[in-house]
């Protein structure tokens, strides 16, 4: 049997590393299950594309479509046109994506419309957010998909109520826990450690890059003078998304406490969350990894795809309105923030979890 594995974003790339090891734990078993890993080269920064294929032992894609940057348009033709000729060529047993990414969406059409099956890794997450381009990812990628592997049992009841069959939706857990818990040993320290002398819960971790929180001068400005005045007298530290330093910059956005860095490291990057006061972001993968290591976090979004990291996780969301910033960053310095629990089984095997039930669902045999 041979599966294509779709990756393109960073997020992408902390999935599919511990469905390879799976993978290649079955093949050493005797299992006949063979991969293909297809990079259609959506992120192609360094820091956040191949610096993640070095860290976490993802191989040297088998094939890279170099997308690159453009509108979603352009960077969806272009990801569909050079899988499908892949296919053509040569064809797989199964399409695997993760996620919600252009790639994820993209490379199921591509797929489902050769009639090769579709299988999703975090299938049936949703925001209801319709203004969010990873919601249409999401939705569209799962009307067409075949078999859902999903993190959480509401995911699967979102599936459900779309008219999905039980017997296609797999519980299985979160792959992004299982790389987590895996590395979380190897974490280490960037080289703004020493230099701004940080040291375990002395800073504040700041991401943002959603056009809600980034794209409006003025708003953006009161965003971050919130968030500085409430962390005071604590370092913030904001490793900044491409699209989003272009627009500080042209701002001119500065504040002594404020330290900006370049895209950080999986390895790098964590260790920074892992040892944090607190993390403000709006990112939704980064919810799920301080829900896992038990630090608060404060999600400047209106709503989330991702609501076991508030009802059971360390999260809170707070929406994108900079006046409700101060507030949660007092809770929180006050010493008033929950502790939070994990969802159930983001215990670092979802991936087996994942490749078992193919290996059952395609009736794999020993070679």
């Amino acid at each position: 049997m041979l599966i294509d594995i779709i990756a393109g974003a960073r997020p992408n790339f902390i999935k599919i590393s511990p469905l390879i090891a799976a993978i290649r734990k079955k093949q050493n078993e005797g299992i006949n299950i063979q991969f293909r890993l297809i990079h259609t080269g959506q992120h192609y920064d360094k820091n956040m594309s191949d610096s993640f294929f070095e860290q976490l032992d993802i191989p040297n894609p088998d094939f890279n479509l170099g997308v690159g940057s453009g509108t979603q348009a352009v960077q969806t033709a272009g990801i569909m046109v050079g899988y499908e000729a892949i296919l053509l060529k040569s064809p797989s047993n199964l399409c695997v994506v993760v996620g919600d990414v252009t790639s994820t969406m993209a490379c199921a059409i591509s797929a489902k419309k050769l009639l090769i099956p579709v299988a999703h890794i975090e299938g049936g997450i949703r925001s209801g957010d319709m203004t969010m381009p990873e919601e249409v990812n999401r939705i569209v990628t799962d009307s067409i998909t075949d078999i859902f592997f999903t993190t959480t049992t509401w995911a699967g009841d979102n599936l459900l109520s779309s008219g999905v069959s039980k017997e296609s939706i797999h519980f299985v857990g979160n792959v992004m826990i299982d790389t987590l818990r895996k590395y979380e040993s190897a974490f280490s320290k960037p080289s703004l450690w020493d230099i701004e002398n940080l040291s375990k819960g002395n800073y504040f971790v700041l991401t943002l890059h959603r056009p809600a929180n980034v794209d409006a001068a003025e708003k953006l400005k009161l965003t971050i003078s919130e968030i500085v005045k409430g962390t005071n007298p604590n370092l913030v530290i904001f490793p900044v998304h491409p699209r989003t330093r272009k627009i500080l910059e042209e701002l001119e956005i500065s504040f002594e406490s404020l330290k900006y860095s370049d895209p950080l490291s999986y390895l790098e990057f964590n260790y920074l969350v892992k040892n944090a006061k607190g993390v403000i972001t709006d990112s939704g993968g980064i919810t799920e990894e301080t829900t896992v290591m038990g630090v608060p976090c404060i999600t400047l979004r209106d709503n989330t795809e991702r609501p076991e990291t508030c009802s059971i996780g360390t999260n809170e969301l707070i929406g994108t309105d900079p006046s409700a910033i101060s507030p949660a960053l007092k809770k929180l310095q006050d010493g008033n923030w929950k502790h939070g629990g994990i969802p159930e089984k983001w215990d670092g095997k979802a991936a087996e979890r994942i490749v078992d039930k193919l290996i059952q669902h395609f009736d794999l045999r020993l070679f």
